[in-house]
């Protein structure tokens, strides 16, 4: 904030309003990713993981590492597309599919899996109606043509950015860290 003021010459009181002038235009979406957060500990709690994990077993062998990291990776970003929020499907995709198919079985490092998991949700997040506060509130401030544009513009990202984190998990598997 500091070196925004200084580069802007504005005053302290100008940053703050237009802060709070941002967050009314917003409303309620400026919560959107602390309450889909909870949602997803209320779905991990109900274990819906396990019954994801149950359908994963039923199709995948139980010792091909690269299809239980693609369906890992899937499934995050299925349920962030649907819940809106990677913080969200975190929880239910750990504790349901991470944990007892690939850091247990494959002793995996629970770190680097854990965040590879997290941040292949982000490409569900770049292509979701859901992330309301990413991807319809900007075209909706900022008056544009088509309200889906920002979802449309980020698809070859997201598409990529999935992409590279399945073969990075597996590479950081198959190597040992």
């Amino acid at each position: 904030m500091v070196v925004a003021l200084r580069l802007t010459r504005a005053k302290a009181r100008v940053m703050w309003n237009e802060g709070r002038r941002l967050n009314d235009a917003m409303g309620a979406v400026s919560i959107l990713p602390q309450l889909l957060a909870s949602l997803g500990v209320i779905f991990a709690a109900a274990k819906v993981g396990e019954l994801i994990a149950q359908g994963i077993n039923k199709v995948v062998p139980g010792d091909n590492l690269f299809m239980f990291v693609l369906a890992n990776c899937f499934g995050m970003s299925i349920f962030t597309i649907v819940m809106g929020n990677s913080f969200a499907a975190f929880p239910v995709i750990a504790s349901g599919v991470l944990v007892p198919l690939i850091i247990k079985p494959f002793g995996v490092n629970p770190e680097m899996a854990a965040i590879i998991t997290l941040t292949a949700g982000a490409s569900g997040t770049l292509i979701t109606p859901m992330a309301a506060n990413f991807n319809i509130v900007p075209p909706a401030l900022l008056n544009m043509r088509n309200q889906y544009g920002v979802i449309k513009f980020q698809l070859p990202f997201a598409v990529t950015i999935w992409s590279l984190h399945v073969l990075l998990m597996w590479a950081m598997i198959k190597l040992g860290f």
